[in-house]
């Protein structure tokens, strides 16, 4: 069983959420009705400020424990 790190967990949500984020553009390219392309697009812009949050958790966590720093 691998054990996770605080920091890769983070690292594997914050690719996840991108994964999310990138769908959900694609749906709202998609999306004929108006109303649900603003929903999509909301949707993105808020996962958008859960990603920056979570890089600032990240940048905080690498200078408090340099060994997780990424490459």
């Amino acid at each position: 069983m691998k054990i996770l790190t605080v920091a890769s967990k983070l690292k594997q949500t914050i690719s996840s959420l991108k994964g999310a984020q990138s769908t959900l553009r694609i749906y709202s390219l998609q999306a004929q009705n108006k109303e649900l392309k603003v929903v999509y697009r909301n949707a993105v812009k808020d996962i958008d400020e859960v990603i920056q949050s979570l890089k600032k958790r990240e940048k905080a966590i690498e200078l408090e424990e340099p060994q997780y720093k990424s490459n």
